[in-house]
Protein backbone atom coordinates (compact mmCIF):
# COMPACT_ATOMS: atom_id res chain seq x y z
CA UNK A 1 0.00 0.00 0.00
CA UNK A 2 1.37 3.41 -1.01
CA UNK A 3 0.71 6.40 1.27
CA UNK A 4 1.84 10.01 0.93
CA UNK A 5 3.95 10.80 3.99
CA UNK A 6 3.86 14.51 4.83
CA UNK A 7 7.13 14.11 6.74
CA UNK A 8 9.12 12.87 3.72
CA UNK A 9 6.92 14.54 1.06
CA UNK A 10 6.71 11.38 -1.01
CA UNK A 11 4.74 8.20 -1.53
CA UNK A 12 5.99 5.33 0.59
CA UNK A 13 5.13 1.67 0.89
CA UNK A 14 3.30 1.14 4.16
CA UNK A 15 3.12 -1.98 6.29
CA UNK A 16 2.55 -2.34 10.04
CA UNK A 17 5.78 -2.18 12.00
CA UNK A 18 5.24 -5.72 13.32
CA UNK A 19 3.67 -7.04 10.11
CA UNK A 20 0.12 -7.42 11.40
CA UNK A 21 -0.90 -4.66 13.85
CA UNK A 22 -0.34 -0.95 13.54
CA UNK A 23 -1.01 2.11 15.65
CA UNK A 24 -3.18 4.91 14.26
CA UNK A 25 -3.44 8.19 16.15
CA UNK A 26 -5.90 10.82 14.92
CA UNK A 27 -6.19 14.19 16.65
CA UNK A 28 -9.60 14.48 18.30
CA UNK A 29 -12.03 17.25 19.19
CA UNK A 30 -11.85 20.10 21.68
CA UNK A 31 -15.24 19.52 23.28
CA UNK A 32 -16.58 23.03 23.72
CA UNK A 33 -19.31 22.88 21.05
CA UNK A 34 -20.98 20.56 18.56
CA UNK A 35 -18.80 19.62 15.61
CA UNK A 36 -19.29 21.53 12.39
CA UNK A 37 -19.33 19.76 9.05
CA UNK A 38 -15.67 20.65 8.37
CA UNK A 39 -14.54 18.87 11.55
CA UNK A 40 -16.07 15.64 10.26
CA UNK A 41 -13.78 15.11 7.26
CA UNK A 42 -10.83 13.47 9.08
CA UNK A 43 -13.23 11.40 11.16
CA UNK A 44 -14.83 9.86 8.06
CA UNK A 45 -11.63 9.59 6.01
CA UNK A 46 -9.60 7.74 8.63
CA UNK A 47 -12.54 5.58 9.70
CA UNK A 48 -12.81 4.41 6.07
CA UNK A 49 -9.03 3.90 5.94
CA UNK A 50 -9.13 1.80 9.09
CA UNK A 51 -12.00 -0.34 7.80
CA UNK A 52 -10.35 -0.84 4.42
CA UNK A 53 -6.98 -2.06 5.69
CA UNK A 54 -8.61 -4.36 8.20
CA UNK A 55 -10.94 -5.90 5.62
CA UNK A 56 -8.64 -6.08 2.60
CA UNK A 57 -5.23 -6.55 4.25
CA UNK A 58 -6.29 -8.34 7.42
CA UNK A 59 -4.25 -5.91 9.53
CA UNK A 60 -5.38 -5.03 13.02
CA UNK A 61 -5.46 -1.36 14.02
CA UNK A 62 -5.11 0.18 17.44
CA UNK A 63 -6.93 3.46 16.95
CA UNK A 64 -6.38 6.27 19.48
CA UNK A 65 -8.11 9.65 19.41
CA UNK A 66 -7.71 12.18 22.20
CA UNK A 67 -10.43 14.30 23.79
CA UNK A 68 -9.27 17.83 24.72
CA UNK A 69 -11.46 18.57 27.73
CA UNK A 70 -9.61 21.55 29.17
CA UNK A 71 -8.71 24.54 27.01
CA UNK A 72 -9.32 28.27 26.67
CA UNK A 73 -12.35 27.60 24.47
CA UNK A 74 -13.94 25.39 27.12
CA UNK A 75 -13.26 27.98 29.79
CA UNK A 76 -14.87 30.70 27.65
CA UNK A 77 -17.94 28.52 26.99
CA UNK A 78 -18.28 27.72 30.71
CA UNK A 79 -18.14 31.43 31.55
CA UNK A 80 -20.86 32.11 28.97
CA UNK A 81 -23.23 29.38 30.16
CA UNK A 82 -22.56 29.41 33.90
CA UNK A 83 -21.53 25.75 33.82
CA UNK A 84 -18.30 24.27 35.06
CA UNK A 85 -15.65 23.37 32.48
CA UNK A 86 -16.25 19.70 33.34
CA UNK A 87 -19.97 20.02 32.63
CA UNK A 88 -19.31 21.65 29.26
CA UNK A 89 -16.79 18.93 28.39
CA UNK A 90 -19.12 16.09 29.40
CA UNK A 91 -22.04 17.51 27.44
CA UNK A 92 -20.13 17.91 24.19
CA UNK A 93 -18.12 14.70 24.60
CA UNK A 94 -21.40 12.83 24.83
CA UNK A 95 -22.66 14.65 21.72
CA UNK A 96 -19.44 13.78 19.90
CA UNK A 97 -19.75 10.05 20.48
CA UNK A 98 -23.38 10.12 19.48
CA UNK A 99 -22.36 11.81 16.22
CA UNK A 100 -19.79 9.06 15.58
CA UNK A 101 -22.52 6.47 15.96
CA UNK A 102 -24.83 8.32 13.60
CA UNK A 103 -22.07 8.59 11.00
CA UNK A 104 -21.45 4.83 11.12
CA UNK A 105 -17.96 5.56 12.43
CA UNK A 106 -16.43 2.84 14.53
CA UNK A 107 -15.45 4.32 17.86
CA UNK A 108 -11.72 4.53 18.64
CA UNK A 109 -10.14 1.75 20.67
CA UNK A 110 -9.00 4.43 23.12
CA UNK A 111 -10.44 7.92 23.66
CA UNK A 112 -8.24 9.36 26.43
CA UNK A 113 -9.10 12.71 27.95
CA UNK A 114 -6.52 15.40 28.60
CA UNK A 115 -7.62 15.81 32.23
CA UNK A 116 -6.94 12.12 32.86
CA UNK A 117 -3.27 12.48 31.89
CA UNK A 118 -2.12 15.69 33.57
CA UNK A 119 0.56 13.93 35.64
CA UNK A 120 1.90 12.20 32.53
CA UNK A 121 2.19 15.57 30.80
CA UNK A 122 3.94 17.09 33.79
CA UNK A 123 6.47 14.24 33.67
CA UNK A 124 7.16 14.92 29.98
CA UNK A 125 7.64 18.64 30.63
CA UNK A 126 10.07 17.84 33.48
CA UNK A 127 12.20 15.82 31.06
CA UNK A 128 12.27 18.69 28.56
CA UNK A 129 13.26 21.20 31.27
CA UNK A 130 16.02 18.88 32.50
CA UNK A 131 17.36 18.60 28.94
CA UNK A 132 17.33 22.41 28.52
CA UNK A 133 14.78 22.07 25.74
CA UNK A 134 12.28 24.04 27.85
CA UNK A 135 12.43 26.91 30.30
CA UNK A 136 10.19 28.42 32.99
CA UNK A 137 9.24 32.09 33.26
CA UNK A 138 6.92 33.30 36.03
CA UNK A 139 5.12 29.97 36.31
CA UNK A 140 4.79 29.34 32.58
CA UNK A 141 6.96 26.81 30.75
CA UNK A 142 7.97 27.20 27.10
CA UNK A 143 9.63 24.85 24.64
CA UNK A 144 12.76 26.38 23.12
CA UNK A 145 12.43 25.68 19.40
CA UNK A 146 16.08 26.52 18.70
CA UNK A 147 17.08 23.56 20.91
CA UNK A 148 16.06 21.26 18.04
CA UNK A 149 17.99 21.91 14.80
CA UNK A 150 15.42 19.85 12.84
CA UNK A 151 12.50 22.01 13.97
CA UNK A 152 10.34 22.62 10.91
CA UNK A 153 10.96 19.22 9.33
CA UNK A 154 7.25 18.37 8.98
CA UNK A 155 6.01 21.72 7.72
CA UNK A 156 9.14 22.49 5.70
CA UNK A 157 9.56 25.82 7.45
CA UNK A 158 13.00 27.01 8.46
CA UNK A 159 13.34 28.89 11.72
CA UNK A 160 14.66 32.00 10.04
CA UNK A 161 11.72 31.94 7.61
CA UNK A 162 8.99 31.53 10.16
CA UNK A 163 6.96 34.45 11.41
CA UNK A 164 4.78 34.64 14.46
CA UNK A 165 1.28 34.52 12.99
CA UNK A 166 -2.23 33.93 14.19
CA UNK A 167 -1.50 30.29 15.05
CA UNK A 168 1.52 31.18 17.23
CA UNK A 169 0.92 32.45 20.74
CA UNK A 170 2.70 35.75 21.40
CA UNK A 171 4.25 36.62 24.74
CA UNK A 172 6.89 39.12 25.84
CA UNK A 173 8.21 36.44 28.22
CA UNK A 174 9.39 34.14 25.43
CA UNK A 175 13.01 34.00 24.37
CA UNK A 176 11.87 33.37 20.79
CA UNK A 177 8.45 34.32 19.38
CA UNK A 178 8.09 30.74 18.05
CA UNK A 179 8.64 29.10 21.45
CA UNK A 180 5.39 27.41 22.44
CA UNK A 181 3.65 26.83 25.73
CA UNK A 182 4.09 23.55 27.59
CA UNK A 183 2.58 24.69 30.89
CA UNK A 184 0.30 27.66 31.48
CA UNK A 185 -0.22 29.14 34.94
CA UNK A 186 -3.90 29.46 35.78
CA UNK A 187 -5.87 32.64 36.18
CA UNK A 188 -8.27 32.94 39.15
CA UNK A 189 -11.25 30.61 38.74
CA UNK A 190 -9.70 28.51 35.99
CA UNK A 191 -9.20 24.72 36.31
CA UNK A 192 -5.69 24.02 37.55
CA UNK A 193 -3.35 21.31 38.75
CA UNK A 194 -0.27 21.47 40.95
CA UNK A 195 3.11 21.35 39.20
CA UNK A 196 6.74 22.22 40.01
CA UNK A 197 6.23 25.55 38.23
CA UNK A 198 2.77 26.80 39.21
CA UNK A 199 -0.86 25.89 39.61
CA UNK A 200 -1.93 25.59 36.00
CA UNK A 201 -2.58 23.29 33.09
CA UNK A 202 -0.62 21.82 30.15
CA UNK A 203 -0.48 23.36 26.71
CA UNK A 204 -2.43 21.73 23.90
CA UNK A 205 0.59 20.41 21.97
CA UNK A 206 1.74 18.18 24.83
CA UNK A 207 -1.27 15.92 25.28
CA UNK A 208 -0.97 14.11 21.95
CA UNK A 209 2.67 13.19 22.60
CA UNK A 210 1.79 11.66 25.95
CA UNK A 211 -1.37 9.85 24.85
CA UNK A 212 0.04 8.38 21.66
CA UNK A 213 3.03 6.88 23.47
CA UNK A 214 0.93 5.66 26.38
CA UNK A 215 -1.69 3.84 24.30
CA UNK A 216 0.39 2.78 21.29
CA UNK A 217 3.72 2.02 22.92
CA UNK A 218 6.21 1.18 20.17
CA UNK A 219 3.50 1.06 17.46
CA UNK A 220 3.94 4.68 16.40
CA UNK A 221 3.01 3.90 12.81
CA UNK A 222 0.56 6.55 11.52
CA UNK A 223 -0.37 9.96 12.92
CA UNK A 224 -3.24 11.66 11.08
CA UNK A 225 -5.34 14.81 11.09
CA UNK A 226 -6.31 17.86 9.07
CA UNK A 227 -3.57 19.71 7.20
CA UNK A 228 -4.27 22.80 9.31
CA UNK A 229 -2.58 20.89 12.16
CA UNK A 230 0.75 20.41 10.36
CA UNK A 231 1.97 23.69 11.83
CA UNK A 232 2.20 24.35 14.65
CA UNK A 233 0.46 21.40 16.38
CA UNK A 234 2.07 18.39 14.72
CA UNK A 235 5.40 20.15 14.30
CA UNK A 236 5.40 20.84 18.02
CA UNK A 237 4.49 17.25 18.88
CA UNK A 238 7.50 16.00 16.93
CA UNK A 239 9.78 18.53 18.60
CA UNK A 240 8.78 17.46 22.11
CA UNK A 241 8.95 13.75 21.40
CA UNK A 242 12.36 13.88 19.72
CA UNK A 243 13.93 16.06 22.40
CA UNK A 244 12.46 14.05 25.27
CA UNK A 245 13.10 10.53 24.02
CA UNK A 246 16.00 10.89 21.53
CA UNK A 247 14.22 8.82 18.90
CA UNK A 248 11.92 9.39 15.91
CA UNK A 249 8.24 9.93 16.62
CA UNK A 250 5.65 8.57 14.14
CA UNK A 251 6.84 6.95 10.90
CA UNK A 252 4.03 8.21 8.66
CA UNK A 253 2.03 11.46 8.83
CA UNK A 254 -1.24 11.64 6.88
CA UNK A 255 -3.14 14.90 6.43
CA UNK A 256 -6.51 15.55 4.84
CA UNK A 257 -7.38 18.76 3.01
CA UNK A 258 -9.72 21.35 4.45
CA UNK A 259 -13.43 21.78 3.78
CA UNK A 260 -14.27 25.14 2.29
CA UNK A 261 -17.43 27.09 1.61
CA UNK A 262 -17.44 29.06 -1.64
CA UNK A 263 -13.66 28.88 -1.71
CA UNK A 264 -13.14 30.08 1.87
CA UNK A 265 -12.01 27.83 4.73
CA UNK A 266 -14.98 26.74 6.82
CA UNK A 267 -14.71 27.80 10.47
CA UNK A 268 -16.87 28.88 13.38
CA UNK A 269 -14.94 32.14 13.70
CA UNK A 270 -15.99 33.12 10.15
CA UNK A 271 -19.56 31.94 10.68
CA UNK A 272 -19.59 30.02 7.37
CA UNK A 273 -20.34 26.60 8.79
CA UNK A 274 -23.12 24.11 9.41
CA UNK A 275 -23.33 21.77 12.37
CA UNK A 276 -22.63 18.19 11.35
CA UNK A 277 -25.67 16.82 13.16
CA UNK A 278 -27.95 19.13 11.16
CA UNK A 279 -26.46 18.03 7.84
CA UNK A 280 -26.83 14.37 8.84
CA UNK A 281 -30.45 15.07 9.81
CA UNK A 282 -31.09 16.45 6.32
CA UNK A 283 -29.13 14.05 4.11
CA UNK A 284 -28.37 10.92 6.15
CA UNK A 285 -25.01 9.60 7.25
CA UNK A 286 -24.32 7.55 4.14
CA UNK A 287 -24.79 10.52 1.84
CA UNK A 288 -22.42 12.59 3.99
CA UNK A 289 -19.80 9.83 3.92
CA UNK A 290 -20.10 9.47 0.13
CA UNK A 291 -19.76 13.25 -0.28
CA UNK A 292 -16.45 13.30 1.60
CA UNK A 293 -15.01 10.16 0.04
CA UNK A 294 -15.80 11.23 -3.51
CA UNK A 295 -12.89 13.67 -3.28
CA UNK A 296 -9.28 12.57 -2.65
CA UNK A 297 -8.54 12.99 1.04
CA UNK A 298 -5.50 15.25 0.50
CA UNK A 299 -7.34 17.72 -1.72
CA UNK A 300 -9.55 20.59 -0.52
CA UNK A 301 -13.29 19.96 -0.74
CA UNK A 302 -15.89 22.66 -1.30
CA UNK A 303 -19.10 22.18 0.66
CA UNK A 304 -22.25 22.63 -1.40
CA UNK A 305 -25.89 21.57 -1.42
CA UNK A 306 -25.42 20.52 -5.04
CA UNK A 307 -22.59 18.19 -4.07
CA UNK A 308 -24.60 16.62 -1.27
CA UNK A 309 -27.60 16.15 -3.54
CA UNK A 310 -25.41 14.40 -6.12
CA UNK A 311 -23.99 12.19 -3.36
CA UNK A 312 -27.51 11.37 -2.18
CA UNK A 313 -28.55 10.31 -5.68
CA UNK A 314 -25.45 8.10 -6.01
CA UNK A 315 -26.04 6.42 -2.65
CA UNK A 316 -29.69 5.82 -3.52
CA UNK A 317 -28.69 4.25 -6.85
CA UNK A 318 -26.52 1.70 -5.05
CA UNK A 319 -29.07 1.07 -2.30
CA UNK A 320 -31.95 0.64 -4.75
CA UNK A 321 -30.03 -1.95 -6.75
CA UNK A 322 -29.22 -3.97 -3.64
CA UNK A 323 -32.77 -3.76 -2.28
CA UNK A 324 -34.37 -4.70 -5.60
CA UNK A 325 -32.20 -7.75 -6.21
CA UNK A 326 -32.37 -8.99 -2.64
CA UNK A 327 -36.16 -8.63 -2.69
CA UNK A 328 -36.28 -11.00 -5.66
CA UNK A 329 -34.85 -13.71 -3.41
CA UNK A 330 -32.91 -15.27 -6.28
CA UNK A 331 -31.04 -18.39 -5.17
CA UNK A 332 -27.29 -17.75 -5.57
CA UNK A 333 -25.56 -20.05 -8.01
CA UNK A 334 -22.33 -21.91 -7.35
CA UNK A 335 -19.87 -19.87 -9.38
CA UNK A 336 -18.22 -22.86 -11.17
CA UNK A 337 -21.63 -23.83 -12.52
CA UNK A 338 -22.08 -20.52 -14.38
CA UNK A 339 -21.03 -20.34 -18.02
CA UNK A 340 -21.50 -18.08 -21.03
CA UNK A 341 -22.74 -14.56 -20.34
CA UNK A 342 -22.97 -15.11 -16.58
CA UNK A 343 -19.35 -16.26 -16.36
CA UNK A 344 -18.16 -13.30 -18.45
CA UNK A 345 -20.23 -10.97 -16.26
CA UNK A 346 -18.52 -12.22 -13.10
CA UNK A 347 -15.10 -11.92 -14.75
CA UNK A 348 -15.84 -8.26 -15.53
CA UNK A 349 -16.80 -7.75 -11.87
CA UNK A 350 -13.54 -9.39 -10.78
CA UNK A 351 -11.58 -6.90 -12.88
CA UNK A 352 -13.54 -4.02 -11.36
CA UNK A 353 -12.81 -5.35 -7.87
CA UNK A 354 -9.11 -5.27 -8.80
CA UNK A 355 -9.57 -1.70 -10.05
CA UNK A 356 -11.16 -0.74 -6.69
CA UNK A 357 -8.29 -2.29 -4.73
CA UNK A 358 -5.64 -0.69 -6.98
CA UNK A 359 -7.20 2.72 -6.31
CA UNK A 360 -7.30 2.23 -2.56
CA UNK A 361 -3.69 1.00 -2.54
CA UNK A 362 -2.59 4.16 -4.40
CA UNK A 363 -2.59 6.62 -1.49
CA UNK A 364 -6.12 5.66 -0.43
CA UNK A 365 -7.75 6.99 -3.59
CA UNK A 366 -11.41 6.66 -2.63
CA UNK A 367 -12.38 8.64 -5.75
CA UNK A 368 -11.09 5.87 -7.99
CA UNK A 369 -12.56 3.23 -5.68
CA UNK A 370 -16.01 4.82 -5.83
CA UNK A 371 -15.68 5.04 -9.60
CA UNK A 372 -15.00 1.29 -9.73
CA UNK A 373 -17.98 0.62 -7.46
CA UNK A 374 -20.25 2.68 -9.69
CA UNK A 375 -19.00 0.71 -12.69
CA UNK A 376 -19.96 -2.47 -10.83
CA UNK A 377 -23.45 -1.07 -10.28
CA UNK A 378 -23.74 -0.22 -13.97
CA UNK A 379 -22.61 -3.73 -15.00
CA UNK A 380 -25.08 -5.35 -12.61
CA UNK A 381 -27.97 -3.22 -13.88
CA UNK A 382 -27.17 -4.10 -17.50
CA UNK A 383 -26.76 -7.81 -16.79
CA UNK A 384 -29.92 -7.92 -14.71
CA UNK A 385 -31.99 -6.42 -17.51
CA UNK A 386 -31.08 -9.27 -19.91
CA UNK A 387 -30.31 -12.27 -17.68
CA UNK A 388 -32.69 -15.20 -17.82
CA UNK A 389 -33.02 -18.53 -16.09
CA UNK A 390 -29.93 -19.94 -14.36
CA UNK A 391 -27.87 -16.87 -15.30
CA UNK A 392 -29.79 -14.86 -12.72
CA UNK A 393 -28.06 -16.88 -10.04
CA UNK A 394 -25.05 -14.62 -10.65
CA UNK A 395 -26.94 -11.60 -9.28
CA UNK A 396 -26.67 -12.50 -5.55
CA UNK A 397 -22.93 -13.01 -6.09
CA UNK A 398 -22.75 -9.54 -7.62
CA UNK A 399 -24.56 -8.02 -4.65
CA UNK A 400 -22.08 -9.66 -2.29
CA UNK A 401 -19.38 -7.75 -4.17
CA UNK A 402 -21.32 -4.47 -3.97
CA UNK A 403 -21.57 -4.92 -0.21
CA UNK A 404 -17.89 -5.85 0.08
CA UNK A 405 -16.77 -2.73 -1.77
CA UNK A 406 -19.27 -0.46 0.01
CA UNK A 407 -18.36 -1.66 3.51
CA UNK A 408 -15.12 0.31 4.11
CA UNK A 409 -16.73 3.42 2.63
CA UNK A 410 -19.74 3.08 4.92
CA UNK A 411 -22.25 4.10 2.25
CA UNK A 412 -24.65 1.16 2.41
CA UNK A 413 -26.65 -0.07 5.41
CA UNK A 414 -27.48 -3.72 6.03
CA UNK A 415 -30.98 -3.54 4.63
CA UNK A 416 -29.86 -1.71 1.49
CA UNK A 417 -31.49 1.66 2.23
CA UNK A 418 -29.01 4.49 1.91
CA UNK A 419 -30.70 7.72 2.88
CA UNK A 420 -31.89 7.72 6.47
CA UNK A 421 -28.70 7.89 8.50
CA UNK A 422 -28.78 4.21 9.50
CA UNK A 423 -29.24 2.12 12.57
CA UNK A 424 -27.06 4.34 14.80
CA UNK A 425 -29.37 7.31 14.27
CA UNK A 426 -32.42 5.20 15.15
CA UNK A 427 -30.69 3.91 18.27
CA UNK A 428 -29.84 7.46 19.42
CA UNK A 429 -33.41 8.61 18.86
CA UNK A 430 -34.83 5.67 20.81
CA UNK A 431 -32.49 6.31 23.75
CA UNK A 432 -33.48 10.00 23.72
CA UNK A 433 -37.15 8.95 23.76
CA UNK A 434 -36.60 6.71 26.78
CA UNK A 435 -34.69 9.47 28.58
CA UNK A 436 -37.62 11.82 27.97
CA UNK A 437 -40.04 9.15 29.25
CA UNK A 438 -37.91 8.70 32.38
CA UNK A 439 -37.97 12.46 32.94
CA UNK A 440 -41.78 12.49 32.79
CA UNK A 441 -41.98 9.54 35.19
CA UNK A 442 -39.77 11.32 37.70
CA UNK A 443 -41.79 14.51 37.41
CA UNK A 444 -44.88 12.44 38.28
CA UNK A 445 -42.96 10.93 41.21
CA UNK A 446 -43.14 7.44 39.68
CA UNK A 447 -39.58 6.79 40.75
CA UNK A 448 -39.77 2.99 40.64
CA UNK A 449 -40.71 3.07 36.97
CA UNK A 450 -38.09 5.74 36.23
CA UNK A 451 -35.43 3.58 37.90
CA UNK A 452 -36.64 0.61 35.88
CA UNK A 453 -36.03 2.53 32.64
CA UNK A 454 -32.51 3.42 33.81
CA UNK A 455 -31.73 -0.14 34.92
CA UNK A 456 -33.02 -1.71 31.71
CA UNK A 457 -30.91 0.69 29.64
CA UNK A 458 -27.93 -0.13 31.83
CA UNK A 459 -28.47 -3.84 31.16
CA UNK A 460 -28.39 -3.03 27.43
CA UNK A 461 -25.07 -1.20 27.80
CA UNK A 462 -26.46 2.36 27.85
CA UNK A 463 -25.20 4.34 30.85
CA UNK A 464 -27.18 7.40 31.98
CA UNK A 465 -25.72 10.33 33.92
CA UNK A 466 -27.93 13.02 35.40
CA UNK A 467 -26.43 16.53 35.34
CA UNK A 468 -27.84 20.02 36.03
CA UNK A 469 -28.07 20.47 32.26
CA UNK A 470 -30.01 17.26 31.70
CA UNK A 471 -29.38 13.55 31.34
CA UNK A 472 -26.35 12.46 29.30
CA UNK A 473 -25.80 8.95 28.00
CA UNK A 474 -22.99 6.84 26.63
CA UNK A 475 -22.36 3.23 25.75
CA UNK A 476 -20.55 1.19 28.37
CA UNK A 477 -16.85 0.91 27.66
CA UNK A 478 -16.59 4.35 26.05
CA UNK A 479 -15.32 7.65 27.48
Amino acid sequence: MQLYNTLTRQLETFEPSDGSTFGLYVCGPTVYDYLHIGNVRPIIVFDAFRKYVERFHGWKTIYVQNITDVDDKLIDRANQTGESVQQVAERFTDAYFRLLDRLDVRRPDHSPKATEHIEDMIDLIKILVEKNAAYEVEGDVYFAVDSLPEYGQLSGRQLDEQEAGSRVEMSSLKRNPLDFTLWKSAKPGEPSWASPWSEGRPGWHTECVVMSRKYLGRRLDIHAGGNDLIFPHHENEIAQAQMAFDEPFFRVWLHNGMLSFQGEKMSKSLGNFAYAQDVVDQYGAHTVRYFYLSRHYRKPLDYSEKGLQAAHAAVERIATLVTDIESEAVEPAARPSLTGDAALFLERLDSLRDKYVDAMEADFNTVGAIGALQEVVGEVNRFRADARGADRGALPLAIELVRELSAPLGILVKGGSGGDGGDAKTEAELVDLLIELRKVLRERKLFDLADEVRDRLDALGIILKDTPQGTLWRKSGTA
